[in-house]
């Protein structure tokens, strides 16, 4: 069958949209279409369909949210092999190791290092699964290959890409500005092996006059030997897909007048932080991004409390950037308080870590805002879920976390949910203060719903698109793929993934 994939020259470059805009657009010729990354990492994350293989068959597992995203381009449901080793950071040095969807442990860096080269073989088991039930298999590396102090046991990269023999498209980011020192700079570091494997390269976010940089592009290709493959331009739409890394948080949006605030502190851990874009997409709502050191604004109508890899580590850096003091004068003023997911372990009373799932051993007290209690266990919860929010809106979503929350805050559930066994809206979810004022929970995606998302803004005063977030993304990806139809050699990209049946 056929691959091809797509690296880069560094991270941010824009592999992930690129590999999305490409499986939208094969998958609108009508080709069977799936997206492989063979190691990720990043704290956001989506829940797959139950496992068909091995020890975890009939489990479902996770994997990171630019493969979720790359998947629905495709048009098919989330696997585990999409993405089977998934990396989700708790500290500068070290990450919690997921494997096919499931947690193995948590290792430092160089522990890490030791263990990777035993992981190739799992993943290409699961790109040969992809590889069976697909005439093509579009692969997303990380980083950049040209950390060649990294090469030894590569599996994310070049190591993939010669032990699974798929041929290499490398992508340079024209905006951040060097990219041929960046190009010709990877060809001069890589070994012949290595270098050989690369087919051909992309330019990607290109602004202004694209005859400006044809002499660029024709010297690119002379010291490298590489043939260039298109000139892709700054593509708007990317704004309205899911963002995977924090690298992006903080950066500025589109200038348009704003009605109400709503401001999410930026933890070290910060986690599923899309779930925040349905919000950020609406005319109506001015969504910020609090970095550390700056105060949460006191004009906001709504803070949230972002989900946390690592939430006792994060409830302390809340409390040593004095955004608990910030949240309680908030509260103070009459102002409203989300918690999602680890932000919702965070509003309760208590947070424990007996067995240090997370990080070390420890427990401490939480914001105190609701009446519940969280202690820390190894067995995570990755399941889908849908119900109704408090003014009977309907919402669809997914919960993974590995804490167990109990408390009388309980009795006064912020959600219902409707999906276990067919019940009708009779489980709670989560939790809200007497005064409506505080509440939380575990669903990721909450606001994807167009009516979840009106009825949360009519509380703060606002209009609202109501429109699905689902629609707009399948939009955006559409935009991307056509953009990519005009810009990019289209057909030699299909060649060098061996595509024998090419539907132009």
């Amino acid at each position: 069958m056929a691959a091809l994939m797509i690296q880069g020259c560094g991270s941010d470059v824009g592999k992930s949209v690129l590999v999305a805009g490409l499986c939208r657009l094969f998958a609108n010729r009508g080709h069977v279409v799936r997206p492989f990354k063979p190691q990720n990492m990043s704290n956001n994350a989506a829940v797959t369909e139950p496992d068909d293989k091995g020890p975890h068959a009939g489990r479902r597992g996770e994997i990171g949210r630019a493969q979720a995203l790359q998947a629905i381009a495709c048009r098919t449901p989330l696997t585990v092999d999409m993405n089977p080793v998934l990396l989700k950071p708790q500290s500068d040095v070290g990450a919690q190791l997921v494997v096919r969807g499931q947690v193995e442990a948590s290792y430092g860096a160089m522990a890490y290092q030791a263990r990777k080269a035993a992981l190739l073989q799992v993943v290409l088991d699961s790109f040969h699964r992809l590889e069976a039930e697909a005439d093509l298999v579009i692969v997303e590396g990380a980083g950049s290959p040209a950390e060649i102090n990294l090469r030894s046991g590569d599996i994310a990269n070049m190591g993939f890409a010669l032990a699974a023999d798929v041929p290499v498209v490398l992508v340079g980011d024209i905006d951040r500005g060097h990219v041929i020192a960046a190009l010709v700079g990877a060809k001069a570091v890589l070994d012949t092996a290595d270098g050989a494997a690369i087919r051909g390269f992309i330019i990607n976010k290109f602004r202004g006059e694209p005859a400006l940089f044809y002499d660029g592009r024709r010297e690119i290709e002379r010291r490298t030997g590489w043939p260039d493959l298109g000139l892709v331009p700054w593509l708007a739409a990317a704004r309205r897909l899911p963002a995977e890394d924090a690298v992006v948080l903080g950066q500025p949006g589109e200038a348009s007048p704003r009605r109400i605030r709503i401001a999410v502190p930026i933890l070290r851990h910060i986690a599923n932080f899309d779930d925040f874009d349905p919000l950020q997409a609406e005319p109506s709502v001015d969504l910020s991004y609090v970095p550390p050191g700056s105060a949460l604004p006191g004009d906001a109508d709504l803070i949230i409390l972002p989900g946390s890899k690592a939430t006792l580590s994060d409830l302390a850096f809340v409390r040593t950037q004095g955004w608990d003091i910030d949240i309680a004068a908030h509260v103070r003023r009459g102002g409203r308080v989300m918690g999602v997911c680890g932000g919702f372990q965070m509003l309760g009373r208590t947070v424990s870590d007996p067995n240090g799932i997370e990080g070390a051993p420890g427990s401490a007290p939480g914001l105190g805002l609701l009446e519940v209690d969280t202690v820390l266990t190894d067995d995570k919860v990755l399941e889908p879920c849908r119900g109704l929010t408090p003014g009977g809106a309907p919402y669809e979503g997914f919960e993974m976390h590995m804490g167990r929350t109990t408390g009388e805050g309980l009795t006064s559930p912020w959600l219902r949910r409707t999906d276990d066994a067919g019940a009708s809206a009779s489980v709670g979810e989560g939790a809200i203060s007497a005064d409506g004022r505080v509440f939380g929970a575990y669903v990721h995606r909450l606001f994807d719903s167009g009516p979840a998302r009106a009825e949360l803004l009519a509380g703060l005063g606002a209009a609202s698109t109501a429109l699905d977030h689902r629609l707009q993304v399948d939009r955006a990806l559409d935009e991307i793929a056509a953009a990519l139809e005009t810009h990019l050699d289209v057909a030699a990209l299909a060649r060098l993934a061996g595509l024998k049946e090419f539907k132009p």
